[in-house]
């Protein structure tokens, strides 16, 4: 049985990475799902890990696996590029295992028309502005003024399409909103015992 694309999305900040790595703690779960680690040109931040993380590649590199069309999706953030190895989505989905991609609005629609049928989109929101707003400047103390104004701006672009995705929940604390997305994804793949 072919597995399917779970890509969660939001806003910077709103916790999409911390939710998609408790659902592969998870033991209900783990077995079934497979995060894809994606490429990135941006610089390594502390603590961060290449091929565990991020595979941290070059620009120059980036264009040429673009080319060799060996990239599900792509963006630019703030000035780097982000991809999805296509290669591994795709072994990961003929072995029936499920991907969680974490991805930006541009990347959700990319692997939606890629594939319509095995992708099912989810969208967390942030408590508030205000809450994102600390959340960044927690997270990224070296984050500049400037750019978590980008980041907010961008944020709230992002809030007002949150209603095109097939699933919204709110990350306002933590276990609960692993309780949703959870159950979410059980519902979904009709693994519910």
């Amino acid at each position: 049985m072919r597995g399917s694309v779970f890509v969660i999305s939001g806003p910077s900040g709103s916790g999409k990475t911390t939710l998609a790595e408790s659902l592969l703690r998870s033991r209900k779960l783990k077995d079934k799902l497979a995060k894809s680690v994606s490429f990135t040109t941006r610089p390594r931040r502390s603590g961060e890990k290449n091929k565990i993380h991020y595979f941290f590649i070059t620009e120059a590199q980036f264009k040429r696996k673009l080319e060799a069309k060996k990239i599900l999706e792509w963006t630019r953030y703030l000035g780097y590029y982000y991809a999805t190895p296509k290669d591994f989505v795709e072994g990961r989905l003929e072995k029936g295992k499920h991907v969680i991609l974490c991805l930006d609005l541009k990347g959700a629609r990319q692997v939606k028309k890629f594939y319509p049928r095995d992708t099912v989109t989810i969208f967390i929101n942030p408590p508030s502005l205000g809450a994102l707003k600390r959340r960044i400047q927690g997270r990224c103390s070296r984050t500049k003024k400037e750019e978590i104004g980008r980041r907010l701006r961008l944020a709230r672009e992002e809030i007002r399409a949150c209603h095109k995705f097939d699933h919204c929940l709110v990350n306002e604390n933590l276990q609960q909103a692993v309780k949703e997305l959870k159950g979410i994804i059980l519902k979904e793949t009709g693994s519910y015992n």
